[in-house]
């Protein structure tokens, strides 16, 4: 059956944050906790994929393709809201078959997986490269990788007033700055244009320089007409995308005891400490209030922790 949408308009809520790391340099945090919006549609995937969806559903397609490797939460939150809304869906997956947590829910939710190994899937930028999957898949509409693209980042915008509409709940009346976790940058492109100038936004690498986030943002920005931009990008890869180390390791499990935030290690807890290290060189002055992004993505964990059995 075509795309069909209910109406859902999933809140967030937002928690204070306190590590003694922040305690001593004067610095508030508090937490968007997207990682709780949706057991399953989780984290900020639901947010970059609405529009995406939306036109799918104007259009009238048969159902839904798009991309990314076996561990993808995008293609988690796709598979989900396919089996849940009730329309079909294919996943264009990196690398060589292979069998994880997330490509076990894929399959039972109804995704049809192709893999096209390391180099088929390093063609999905060509302009050419969407012709022979349409006509295999006619009346499907695509989805780019991690729900990216204009679509991907306007459907982000609305975070800011969720967020601002529970700043009372807090105690807060204002705050200064974003923090988030960077894979393709979509996200931290839709706060900063609904930021507009009025807030700083920091955005934690997770991938090296070589991925593109920069070129994807000025695109981003060029297709929204803004050029106000506002926003700071620091290295946060660790070394590559994915990649993982003791120090990490052992800051995530420290992190996740002090503030009783579950995080997983490719995202998240790499932007946490990168805010870490931020503060303690000193570039925040005391009485900033911080405003950090959970962009869930805790359904990969199961592949490195496989006690854990829910998302």
């Amino acid at each position: 059956m075509p795309v069909t949408l209910p109406h859902w308009t999933p809140q967030a809520p937002l928690q204070r944050l306190r590590f003694p790391w922040l305690t001593e340099a004067g610095v508030e945090l508090a937490v968007l906790r997207l990682d709780q919006i949706d057991p399953l549609i989780s984290g900020n995937k639901w947010f970059k994929l609405r529009h995406h969806l939306e036109a799918a559903q104007i259009q009238a397609s048969e159902g839904v393709i798009s991309l990314g490797g076996a561990h993808s939460n995008h293609l988690h939150a796709l598979a989900a809201a396919g089996q849940r809304f009730g329309f079909a869906t294919v996943g264009l997956l990196r690398g060589q078959a292979h069998d994880t947590p997330t490509t076990r829910d894929l399959e039972a939710w109804g995704m049809r997986l192709h893999w096209l190994g390391y180099g088929g899937y390093r063609l999905r930028h060509q302009a050419d490269f969407w012709q022979p999957w349409l006509a295999r898949y006619p009346g499907f509409y695509p989805v780019p990788e991690g729900g990216g693209g204009l679509s991907g980042a306007l459907g982000c915008v609305e975070l800011r007033a969720m967020a601002e509409a529970q700043l009372p709940s807090i105690g807060w009346d204002d705050f200064d700055a974003w923090w988030l976790a960077v894979g393709t940058g979509t996200t931290l492109a839709g706060l900063v244009l609904a930021e507009a100038g009025r807030r700083q936004v920091f955005g934690a690498c997770a991938v090296p320089p070589d991925h593109g986030v920069e070129q994807n943002l000025q695109q981003l920005f060029s297709q929204a007409g803004q050029t106000d931009q506002g926003y700071q990008l620091l290295e946060a890869s660790r070394g590559g995308f994915a990649k993982v180390d003791t120090t990490l390791t052992a800051f995530v499990g420290q992190a996740e005891q002090d503030g009783e935030l579950p995080l997983e290690a490719i995202y998240t807890g790499k932007a946490l400490m990168a805010l870490r290290l931020y503060v303690a060189a000193g570039n925040v002055a005391r009485g900033t209030r911080l405003l950090f992004v959970h962009t869930g993505g805790l359904q990969g964990r199961r592949a490195t922790h496989p006690h854990l059995a829910g998302v």
